[in-house]
């Protein structure tokens, strides 16, 4: 199922939750909507399954306008973060609830219906519990049943609103890798809203990243790490150092920080350099490392400029015994916006 979201606006009074958002899905792809508290990641996965409808603008499924139509017809299944499981039914019938409510000749025979839960149950490593309840159940079991639930009924897309949120951070894991590979089974069109970095980039095919209702960037995990669109982009997707200052001749220079901007007009400017893309550079400018320690395979330095500034750099565990006293370092990769 193809999804295009064309020139979407939705405002909630005064605030304008969509401006204006454009995207394009394709079919059987696995996309991350990314971004901060109130960026309007949630109103668009809502907007897509039919629970809120845009003041402006259209939503398509394989070409097809659903802007106004319902989360029925869109044949959507929608997996929350709080689960939203019948306490009172065992797993299996949770499963099976969108099948069994169904009504005349759209109602599967009880059989297809079972044949269908224990399919389901398979899938998702389930097997054994479908006489379970609920309350019997860990946290991440319980998400489980709520995916198998959604995919039930077969819909044509499966949208996630933060699934793995209420879950501690070995469970989010064990169950992001689940959902990998029950999209990959399945090839059904999954958008998912997280604001986890980690979550987003370890999962999708493509994020988008959302700031203030708009998208500011979508693209491959690695196009929106390594070449970020906007400094938003780059301040938000993983760790970076920030600096304010000035491009004179293709140099950036804010203080007693120097470094390349090739391509980039004079004027003023903002960098950003992620503490990996630092290195020891005897050509490089002076810093005073106040804290080297080594995390697995890493040593995590954290330094300060002459002017005071702080810097945080990362180098591999073999050279741990060089970040000591003033050491000098330079950037091998920086990403320069005009301010």
């Amino acid at each position: 199922m193809t999804i295009s979201i064309r020139s979407v606006e939705k405002k909630f009074g005064r605030y304008p939750a969509l401006n204006k958002v454009d995207l394009e899905i394709a079919d059987g792809e696995l996309v991350a909507l990314l971004g901060p508290s109130g960026s309007g990641k949630t109103t668009l996965l809502r907007t897509i399954a039919g629970l809120e409808f845009p003041d402006e603008g259209q939503v398509l499924f394989e070409g097809q306008d659903v802007t106004f139509a319902s989360a029925a017809a869109r044949r959507v299944g929608f997996v929350f973060q709080q689960y939203a499981l019948f306490k009172h039914m065992t797993v299996a019938r949770n499963i099976a609830f969108g099948l069994d409510v169904r009504k005349g000749k759209d109602k599967p025979p009880k059989a297809e219906i079972d044949r269908r839960v224990e399919e389901l149950l398979k899938l998702v490593e389930l097997e054994g519990l479908g006489k379970r309840y609920p309350s019997q159940l860990s946290g991440g079991q319980r998400q489980r049943v709520a995916l198998s639930r959604a995919l039930a009924v077969q819909p044509s897309v499966l949208l996630l609103d933060e699934p793995f949120g209420a879950l501690d951070a070995t469970v989010r894991k064990s169950l992001r890798k689940e959902l990998r590979r029950v999209h990959d089974a399945t090839g059904v069109t999954t958008i998912f809203v997280t604001h986890d970095q980690e979550e987003a980039l370890g999962l999708a095919d493509r994020v988008a990243i959302l700031n203030a209702g708009r998208i500011e960037q979508i693209g491959t995990p690695d196009e929106v790490h390594d070449n970020p669109a906007t400094p938003f982009v780059c301040g938000f997707v993983g760790e970076a150092n920030r600096f304010e200052g000035t491009v004179s001749g293709g140099r950036f220079t804010s203080g007693a920080v120097s470094f390349a901007a090739n391509g980039v007009a004079d004027g003023p400017a903002v960098a950003f350099v992620r503490p990996h893309d630092f290195a020891l550079d005897d050509g490089g400018f002076e810093v005073t490392v106040t804290r080297a320690h080594v995390q697995g395979a890493l040593t995590a330095v954290s330094a300060t400029a002459a002017d005071g500034r702080h810097i945080e750099i990362s180098a591999s565990r073999a050279e741990a015994a060089n970040f000591a006293g003033a050491v000098r370092i330079s950037a091998r990769k920086s990403h320069v916006y005009p301010s």
